[in-house]
């Protein structure tokens, strides 16, 4: 009976101590939603998809620009891929990730449960940060194959060839103006490198996919889980090979000495 008692007394606590951690939860949620619909009477309408123009700029970090810095090619501010001309840049390198559920403003220190919430604190308190000089990068989207990324079922979409077409000029216009073969070898590699990276995907054909050269090394996780697993049990292999070869070791002495043993009480 007490035993069963004390389980059920375990069993309450666990109940009680998920239920304040939810509760707290709960409260933080509903606090941030308040923070920001205090900050909403200051809110500024954007004109520009803050998560495509997001999708956009990981694109180009992941499947260019290691590129372009094994080339050593400094990209003119003149080109649209250029960092100073994306509106969120600055916002978004002004973002702290702290943990799963906790990111902080870089301006103002403000913590929040959620990147979107973050997203429209930016929007709300931080909107005369915003780079008003540059263009909005989620307009390039349809040239970096930014739906592939955010969403790769809609490859699956029949295809649009007028869409293919625009986003193909788009590509190539983007390829000439950032990597104008006339500025050098450099330059002529990667102009070729962003046409078969990005541009020969744009068509109906299915033949070609985006980002064929590969882009940043991505940590796999099985290599991971499989290297932390090799490096806990080699310590085990060298223990059981080191007992075995003691054990080995011992039972040859042993033989070595019934087999001396025997010699001498040999009769002569």
């Amino acid at each position: 009976m007490g035993r069963a008692k004390a389980i059920t007394l375990i069993i309450l606590i666990q109940f009680i101590l998920l239920h304040v951690t939810k509760s707290q939860q709960g409260f933080e949620e509903s606090l941030a939603a308040r923070t920001l619909k205090q900050e909403s009477h200051d809110t500024h309408e954007v004109h520009c998809s803050r998560e495509r123009s997001r999708a956009a700029w990981q694109i180009i970090d992941d499947y260019l620009m290691p590129f372009v810095e094994e080339e050593g090619y400094q990209i003119s501010a003149d080109c649209r891929l250029h960092p100073d001309n994306d509106l969120f840049r600055d916002q978004e390198r002004h973002k702290i990730h702290l943990d799963v559920n906790e990111w902080r403003c870089g301006y103002c220190k403000k913590s929040f449960r959620a990147e979107r919430f973050l997203d429209q604190h930016f929007d709300n308190r931080h909107y005369n940060l915003l780079n008003n000089q540059s263009k909005c990068l989620a307009d390039l989207c349809g040239a970096l194959h930014c739906d592939f990324v955010i969403n790769s079922n809609l490859l699956k979409a029949k295809c649009n060839p007028a869409a293919a077409t625009r986003n193909r000029h788009l590509c190539e216009s983007l390829a000439n103006s950032c990597f104008p073969i006339s500025q050098g070898p450099s330059a002529r590699r990667l102009h070729e490198l962003f046409l078969r990276q990005f541009c020969d995907a744009h068509t109906c054909s299915g033949k070609a996919k985006p980002f064929p050269r590969g882009g940043k090394k991505q940590t796999n996780l099985l290599y991971m889980a499989t290297s932390i697993l090799l490096m806990m049990l080699l310590p085990l292999f060298y223990l059981l090979y080191y007992l075995y070869q003691r054990d080995m070791k011992q039972e040859t002495q042993v033989l070595r000495r019934v087999s001396q043993v025997g010699r001498k009480a040999k009769p002569s």
